[in-house]
């Protein structure tokens, strides 16, 4: 078998800076408009307790505009008031829909952009006996052989077997520069249906079957009407309802009340009460702030497999992350070659030529660039040889040549093991060569020949930019991160304090990777990492928030319930951020919810009691209790659509303790619910009095 020694490629594509992905949103309000009358149907609406309570209040007071004397006789211009009143109402429900509606319409939109991907195209399909047959995409089969060419698309979700090639995936991750696709990497082995094969060929292993495929997954796990509500959203929906049912318990209990003081109240006035007590602007806007979650981490090329992905990330107390391609710009380099016990530079290149010979990773690639750049003599027949893969147990690898010698490069104490298990001596300066690489925060790997250590090559790792500061926007929001890395004690120390992280681990196996999520998991945190390998897929499926790369085998994909399209590593830091801005959003309007029903109460209350003369309570010095009425129900209809751009968009998030931001959220949306209210009301006020409706 002659060899021949392939340029190094780089298997990475440069990881984007954090972007929106744009999507087309026309349309998207016309159909809103549209779909808010057909959520009218009571068996949608009864999901959402709220504005299923103001759907059956806008029925009683539609039935009392027809006939004001349903439930016993009323004043002269009731039918008016009770028609302004079932208006209003109806305007309620409609605008409670219309902000699910748009936050629906806005997941559709992402879909669409996925979804254009997917084009109907021919495979040549590889037959038993070698020949090729040309079929339909969709008549692909998980495990079979498809070979692809320059110009053709990729028919579905695969794994490179044989060839080399540049895969254009913009259409997925929207990044131009195209990426390099082979065999025998977890990096760059997959590929996605619908993207574009650029330059040479590839034979591929299909592995998913018709509508199994990646982007079908993600068609429909994007689509807001295909959304399940999340554990918190279903707490918070109940408590909503026990909140409607104990006002409905108080409001049916006044009429007898209002009698005794001599202040009689209507049915119609009895609804609008109800209405304003329940909080209607938070049970309007709830399911689409969920939505509108999953749609702010999909602009991001994050695609969640639920919603309750996306809450647990605003929620984690622990963030693993790997070290290589995640806190350091990955694809270590060798940079040098440092010789022991009294062996040339020369020596040590030749060793680690035929130790990488069948290395196709980037680090083993640049093993072969840089010896072949100092010379290496070959020394060693590669006819018959077998490469010996990388595996976490023996933590190095090498070549087994037909003549009976054994190469080997990896870690320090691996190879240590290996030659004293072969009777050899470990150089005295072996280890002082080791703890000079590490001081430099590079990875040592030694090589040796049978027994016989020859040197360590130095591979150096590099901390990615602002690394430190984004850590520390963690450290103030109470996160805690931990590297890990398989890296030595020494050398992981050292890119530890670098990067700013909290803890690390060192020689960590991917045993440790689930031992780690357990323990804190255990102490009642949720734990969130990232990961590309079929290796990381346990501790994916393990951790509370587990975010695969696109580019990283199927496995790790079907494990983690996020999946980056840009494969970028550190974009985990991101997802956290998105997760907390949609909790914290949550919260924001749900308190300015509850703030607005109390200052409605001092628009209400007095328009029940002024007439039994306790004008006292009329605080807002609104012109009459039908004025009072209609400006609390105007105001209540009308804050649900002003609020539907915040609760799409998210409140802003800013990295503070938990107690500044509980503080910021009362004084922003608990004082501004109490303050807009009566702002908006008496100027309403104002407006009903001037045309004359009171």
């Amino acid at each position: 078998m002659q060899l021949k020694n392939k340029p190094v490629r780089d298997t990475a594509a440069a990881s984007p800076d954090l972007r929106r992905r744009k999507i087309d949103n026309s349309g998207i309000f016309q159909r809103a408009v549209v779909e808010s009358f057909v959520k009218l149907n009571p068996l949608t609406l009864y999901k959402n307790p709220v504005m299923f309570v103001v759907l059956v209040g806008t029925l009683v007071t539609l039935a009392l505009t027809f006939e004001p004397s349903l439930f016993g006789e009323q004043p002269e211009g009731t039918r008016v008031l009770n028609g302004l009143i079932t208006a209003i109402l109806f305007v309620t429900v409609l605008f409670g829909n219309f902000a699910e509606a748009v936050a629906e319409g806005r997941g559709r939109a992402q879909a669409a952009a996925l979804r254009s991907t997917k084009q109907a195209t021919r495979a040549r399909r590889v037959l038993a006996d070698g020949r090729t047959e040309e079929v339909d995409a969709a008549q692909l089969r998980k495990g079979d052989i498809v070979q692809v060419v320059a110009g053709d698309l990729i028919p579905a979700d695969g794994e490179v077997v044989e060839g080399v090639a540049s895969v254009d995936e913009s259409a997925i991750t929207g990044e131009s520069a195209p990426v390099i696709k082979e065999p025998g990497s977890d990096v760059a082995s997959t590929v996605t249906g619908g993207t574009r094969i650029l330059s040479d060929s590839l034979v591929l292993r299909i592995g998913s079957n018709p509508g199994e495929g990646f982007i079908d997954r993600m068609i429909a796990l994007i689509e807001g009407a295909k959304r399940q509500k999340t554990p918190n959203e279903i707490a918070l929906t109940v408590l909503l309802a026990v909140l409607t049912l104990i006002f409905l318990i108080v409001v049916a209990t006044l009429p007898p009340i209002a009698a005794f003081v001599g202040a009689p109240v209507s049915i119609a006035l009895l609804v609008s009460l109800l209405v304003a007590l329940i909080p209607t602007t938070i049970g309007g806007l709830l399911s689409a702030i969920g939505i509108a979650g999953m749609d702010r981490v999909a602009q991001f090329n994050v695609i969640a497999t639920s919603g309750k992905a996306v809450e647990a990330a605003g929620d984690v107390g622990t963030l693993i992350l790997d070290k290589t391609g995640t806190i350091t710009l990955g694809n270590r380099l060798a940079d040098e070659f440092i010789p022991v016990g009294g062996y040339s530079v020369r020596e040590v290149a030749t060793a680690a030529w035929a130790a990488s010979v069948f290395d196709t990773t980037p680090e083993g690639k640049s093993v072969v660039k840089l010896a072949a750049s100092q010379g290496a003599a070959a020394g060693y027949d590669p006819e018959g040889a077998t490469g010996i893969e990388f595996t976490a147990q023996t933590r190095m690898s090498g070549t087994d040549f037909a003549d009976g010698r054994a190469v080997r490069k990896g870690a320090v104490d691996a190879i240590k093991r290996y030659v004293q298990a072969d009777g050899g001596q470990i150089p005295a300066d072996l280890d002082a060569a080791t703890e000079r690489i590490s001081r430099l925060g590079g990875t040592p790997l030694a090589v040796c020949a049978g027994n016989i250590v020859y040197g360590v090559i130095y591979l150096k790792d590099i901390v990615k930019p602002g690394m430190r500061e984004r850590f520390e926007q963690l450290r103030r929001m109470g996160i805690k991160t931990v590297m890990l890395t398989g890296d030595n004690r020494i050398t992981a120390s050292v890119i530890a304090a670098e990067a700013g992280v909290d803890d690390f681990i060192a020689e960590a196996t991917p045993e440790d990777k689930i031992r780690v999520i357990r323990e804190n998991q255990a102490q009642g945190k949720l734990v969130a990492m990232t990961g590309d390998g079929t290796n990381d897929a346990p501790a994916l499926a393990q951790a509370d928030v587990g975010v695969a790369m696109n580019s990283g085998t199927q496995a790790a994909k079907e494990a983690a319930n996020m999946v980056d399209l840009d494969s970028d590593p550190t974009k985990l830091i991101d997802v956290v951020t998105i997760g907390k801005q949609l909790l914290i959003t949550r919260g924001a309007l749900t308190t300015f919810s509850i703030a607005n029903d109390v200052a409605k109460y001092f628009a209400i209350i007095p328009a029940m009691f002024s007439a039994a003369g306790i004008g006292v309570l009329n605080v807002m010095a609104l012109t009459s209790p039908t004025s009072a009425i209609l400006s609390a129900l105007v105001f209540n209809a009308l804050i649900i659509p002003a609020l539907i751009p915040l609760a799409l968009r998210g409140v802003q998030f800013q990295p503070l303790s938990a107690d500044q931001l509980l503080t910021r959220n009362m004084l922003i949306y608990g004082l501004g619910g109490l303050v807009v209210p009566f702002i908006g009301i008496k100027l309403i006020d104002v407006v009903i009095t001037a045309v004359g409706l009171a």
